[in-house]
This record gives structure tokens, C-alpha cells and sequence, in this order.
């Protein structure tokens, strides 16, 4: 790093990357910032610089020695490996330059006293996590799935018995659907649809509820998808349809696999399609054989089903609220609560890299064929066929909270 480069961070003062600290700061507290910076999206520690920005300077000459054996080895879990250098300004002070690239092994923590404490950014300063910041530090490191998590007060009756039916004898490969209560409550829970309890009966899962759910929203709330459009290009303009739909992912299915099955009832997916129709497509003057209209969309259907697909099965559980779907004049906006998986980034997926945050939500919504087998509708649907469909491209905007896919409109009616 250059000196410029160096004084313009100073410059800048700390953020939720860059955190100041002095020489002689304890070792616990070097990792506690360490440890924060790792659970966000990495960043960068100057040691040798006040929280005022002023350089005091570093002196030790063997000060790289022991912030990788004391300070990341003793005090950092899991390992993380860091880029130190040192800075040399013309009055002969030195700052060090410890660089993070994000956590892939979150949680991070900091083990002092016997104890493991673990630390987020807030803005400028490192903070002790809340459970719910806990909870998503631990999913998006792979070490939680919270669509196992039993969702309270839930229970068999929740779920919808033809729909489970089809699944375990179509699907699953069952020879029949159980009989008892009993039969019922043990398949789901090995299924993961369900969690025994010790003092009653088994109680849903969140892919349960979601997948196979009477109504999911009813227990739980961030279930199901809030539709909205407007006339203009803003939310400032009347809403000409608002609504949240509430229902299973899954269609129930009737028939049998190669005989031509057919839906029966509609599932969420469906329930949203036919609610955006006459929103996203405009009827034409003329009509087909079958003397009825013909469509015109404004937007790449393959496309549309894919973001929409993508925000129902890799959502975040830990958010307390649903999808949502918004269409404006001039472009469709598809919402996912919470950010990607982990490590992964706008660009990875982009390039066709796969990190599933809900597992078993996506390999039954792909025995169903919902989902694409090979997990790269992104790289292979969105963007081309938006880019081919409209001329433009469609973006992708990431922040903490939340995933927003956004494909232009094409109106040429």
C-alpha cells in the first residue's frame, strides 16, 4: 500500500471496514475487531493510528510475530489468514496494515477467559451480536439451516395431507402414505418436514410449513410473497393491485409420474403467476385458433420465473418478512430478504457458482421441476434472456438485507 493511498483511509476516518487501533492495545482487543471485521465483509485494522485519526506509530520490530501467533492464533477461531505490511512515512513513523478479506468460516470469535464472544461491525465500532445477528452468522456459514427449525405451535394438522401424499408416493418412492399418526409424524420428521418433541407431538418445520403448509402464514409470518404494482416508475404512484398471497410452493399434483400429471390445485408459485398476468402482459387485437386472445409480455417469462423461483427457495429464514414482487412501468423488482450465502457475491453467482442456503427446500422444489437441475438459471436465464428480450441488462442489488433483482421492462404495444 502506498502512502497516499494509506493517509486518504485515514482521511476517511473508520467505517464499517476500517477500524483504528494503537500499538499498545490488548491483544483481546485487536481480535475483537479482527473477529468483527471477519463476520462482515472483511476490511482493513491500522495499528499505529488513534481513534482521532492522528498517527502515533508503531515500534515494535517484531510486531508482525505477534499479531499471527498471539493475536490470530491465540485469540481469532477459526484460523483466518491476514495480509500484514507496514507503512513508512518521511518523519520515520510506521503504521501497520492488517487486511481481512471476508470470514468463509462464520461465526468468528474471540476466545479470552475461557469464554467465546462473538462481534459484528455497527457502523464504525464492534459490537457484541444479538441472537438474531447469531443466527445469521451461523447460517450463512453453513452450520445452521433454518428451514429445519421447528416453527411453535405448529403441528400435523398444519400441513396438507394430499400434498404430502403425492410427494411421499410420487416422489419419495413411498409404496403408501402412513396410516397413523404415529406412521405420519415419524416419515416427516426423517423427511425433515417435521421435529419430535420429548413432552408432545412433533411440531412443523419451516420447509414443512412452507412446502407443505394449509396456510404457512398462519404460523409463520414471513411465509408467502407481497404482490404490488403501479402505474408509474415509483411507489409514490397509486397501487393498482397490492396484496400478500398465502400459500404451500408446492401445487398439489395429480397423477402418476410419466402418465401425464396434471395440477389439481394451484401452489403459491402459480397463485402469484395468474395475479401478475394482467399486469406484466397486454392482450392482443387478434385471436388464435382456439379463438382466444393471444398475450404480449413485457418482460421474459423464463426470466421472471427464475428471479421469482431463486427468492422463494434461497431466502433467509432469520428475516421477518416475506418476498416481494413489485412491477412498475418501466421494470419488475423481485425481493429476497437477507444477503447471499456466505461468501458468496453478486459476481460469483453471475459466473455460475452454486451455494444453496435452503438445501432441502430446493432439491423437492426440483423433484417437482420448479427449479433448474443444474442450479445456474442466473448465468443461463436472467441475464441473457433480459439482454435478448429488452436490449438491456438486468442488475442485482445487494445489500445486509436483502437480494433485489430488477429485469427492465420491453413494452412495444
Amino acid at each position: 500500500m502506498l502512502k497516499f493511498e494509506l493517509l486518504e483511509i485515514i482521511a476517511s476516518g473508520k467505517n464499517s471496514g476500517i477500524s483504528f487501533a494503537a500499538e499498545n492495545a490488548l491483544p483481546e482487543q485487536l481480535a475483537k475487531e479482527i473477529v468483527a471485521l471477519a463476520n462482515f465483509q472483511g476490511g482493513k485494522l491500522l495499528l499505529g493510528v488513534e481513534d482521532d485519526g492522528s498517527i502515533s506509530g508503531i515500534n515494535r520490530d517484531d510486531l508482525e510475530t505477534w499479531v499471527m501467533d498471539t493475536v490470530f492464533g491465540r485469540y481469532v477461531h477459526p484460523m483466518v489468514l491476514p495480509y500484514y505490511e507496514e507503512v513508512l512515512f518521511d518523519d520515520g513513523k510506521r503504521v501497520a496494515v492488517i487486511s481481512l478479506t471476508q470470514g468463509t468460516a462464520k461465526p468468528y470469535v474471540l476466545r479470552n477467559n475461557n469464554r467465546e464472544e462473538i462481534y459484528v461491525r455497527v457502523g464504525s465500532t464492534s459490537r457484541l451480536a444479538t441472537r438474531e445477528q447469531q443466527a445469521r452468522l451461523f447460517e450463512s456459514g453453513g452450520m445452521l439451516h433454518t428451514e429445519v427449525l421447528p416453527v411453535s405451535g405448529s403441528g400435523l394438522d398444519d400441513l396438507d395431507p394430499a400434498r404430502l401424499s403425492d410427494y411421499l408416493v410420487n416422489i419419495a418412492g413411498d409404496r403408501s402414505a402412513p396410516h397413523s399418526l404415529g406412521e405420519w409424524e415419524q416419515r416427516l420428521t426423517g423427511l425433515g418436514l417435521m421435529v419430535a418433541r420429548p413432552d408432545g407431538p412433533a411440531v412443523c418445520t419451516i420447509v414443512g410449513l412452507v412446502l407443505f403448509g394449509r396456510s404457512p402464514r398462519r404460523s409463520l409470518r414471513q411465509a408467502g410473497v407481497r404482490w404490488m404494482a403501479f402505474a408509474g416508475e415509483s411507489k409514490e404512484y397509486q397501487a393498482l393491485d397490492d396484496t400478500i398471497l398465502d400459500a404451500p410452493l408446492l401445487a398439489l399434483w395429480e397423477g402418476k409420474i410419466g402418465s401425464g400429471r396434471i395440477i389439481v390445485e394451484d401452489g403459491l408459485v402459480e397463485r402469484l403467476a395468474d395475479r401478475m398476468r394482467p399486469f406484466i402482459s397486454v392482450e392482443g387485437a387478434e385471436s388464435s385458433e382456439g379463438l382466444s386472445r393471444t398475450s404480449t409480455y413485457f418482460y421474459p417469462l423464463d426470466a421472471v420465473r427464475e428471479a421469482v423461483m431463486n427468492a422463494f427457495v434461497h431466502r433467509d429464514w432469520t428475516r421477518s418478512i416475506e418476498v416481494e414482487v413489485v412491477n412498475y412501468s418501466d421494470r419488475l423488482e423481485v425481493t429476497s430478504p437477507g444477503a447471499l450465502q456466505n461468501s458468496m457475491t453478486v459476481e460469483k453467482m453471475l459466473a455460475g457458482q452454486r451455494s444453496p442456503r435452503n438445501p432441502i427446500i430446493v432439491e423437492i422444489m426440483r423433484d417437482y421441476g420448479y427449479v433448474d437441475a443444474r442450479g445456474m438459471g442466473v448465468r443461463r436465464k436472467i441475464v441473457p434472456l433480459t439482454r435478448d428480450f429488452s436490449g438491456k441488462d438486468a442488475t442485482f442489488d445487494l445489500t445486509d438485507d436483502y437480494l433485489r433483482v430488477v429485469i427492465p421492462a420491453h413494452k412495444t404495444v
